[in-house]
């Protein structure tokens, strides 16, 4: 069965000139079928960048938000249009520029995981991969770092000379690895390395040998000379990671990470996604422009 719905699925990504893009965290049967994986902002720039009318992205709503902004010559598509971003939701813009208002000319630093218009109240965006380069940037000595307060405290700790006024949010799957549960998983691999994302606790982190995004995991234990590694991040990134190291393990830091936001897209609702062309994802113009502001002024920054 699920084979034929694969068919149809790529036949009809033909038919509508469509590219299917899947985060890391998707389940792995919609990993299988995807043209692109990868990190959510990566998978926008990549679908920005092919000549698809249509995208189609196997993620949450302020994913398909970031493709709305990218490629707004392009109709966006999320299969699962109750597929939210808890974290994305602990901040409004409303909130946003309270804060902003209790503390004048201090730039906001927004984490690319929230919504269109917190993106569009703000002076800069940066990924897990990129913050600390985003923070280094700035002249300032004072930021606003939001939605997440455990990649700002990670990032916080390696630029001792800048001060954070951090947003209290976080992501509830990284909340639930606890530490308790990571120094049980390495009592009973001690010759496993223990890698993390940074949305994790900072009692977590503490613990790891390696924190970097889910980019940064692949290539960390594609090239590590390590055979083993307690994975402290959503369960999805398992697939991938096996797919390029099969001589490897894998061992999930946690039974707990798992988002029921990332595992809700099915194979049958892509499909019928593409037979309807909906749910459409849109951002209004000018949302769109100020919260591509903040992104562009991101990607203009020099890699390290």
């Amino acid at each position: 069965m699920s084979d034929d719905i694969k068919k149809q699925i790529r036949a009809l990504l033909i038919t509508h000139n469509a590219v299917l893009l899947a985060h890391n965290y998707m389940r792995d049967e919609v990993q299988e079928i995807a043209d692109i994986t990868g990190d959510s902002l990566a998978l926008s720039i990549e679908a920005s960048k092919t000549a698809a009318d249509v995208i189609v992205f196997c993620g949450v709503h302020f994913m398909a938000e970031s493709a709305a902004i990218l490629s707004p010559d392009k109709k966006v598509l999320l299969p699962r249009a109750d597929a939210g971003c808890p974290m994305a939701d602990m901040v409004t813009p409303k909130e946003l520029e309270e804060l902003r208002s209790r503390h004048p000319g201090v730039p906001v630093v927004t984490y690319v995981n929230s919504s269109a218009e917190v993106k569009a109240h703000s002076d800069i965006c940066c990924t897990s991969a990129n913050a600390l380069t985003v923070v280094r940037s700035l002249k300032e000595e004072e930021l606003i770092f939001v939605p997440d307060r455990n990649l700002g405290r990670w990032i916080a700790t390696f630029v001792p000379e800048k001060k954070f006024i951090f947003w209290e949010g976080f992501c509830p799957t990284h909340e639930r690895m606890t530490q308790a549960a990571v120094a049980q998983k390495k009592a009973e691999h001690p010759d496993a390395l223990f890698i993390c994302h940074p949305e994790s606790a900072p009692n977590v982190t503490a613990l790891a040998d390696y924190v970097c995004s889910t980019s940064g995991m692949y290539d960390y234990c594609r090239t590590s000379p390590a055979k083993k590694f307690i994975v402290g991040t959503e369960a999805g990134i398992l697939y991938k990671l096996r797919l390029d190291s099969p001589d490897k393990e894998f061992i999930l830091a946690s039974p707990a990470l798992f988002c029921p936001n990332m595992k809700l897209t099915s194979l049958e609702d892509i499909l019928l996604s593409l037979q309807t062309l909906s749910p459409v994802v849109t951002v209004p113009e000018d949302i769109r422009l100020r919260a591509k502001g903040s992104l562009d002024r991101m990607l203009a920054i020099p890699r390290d």
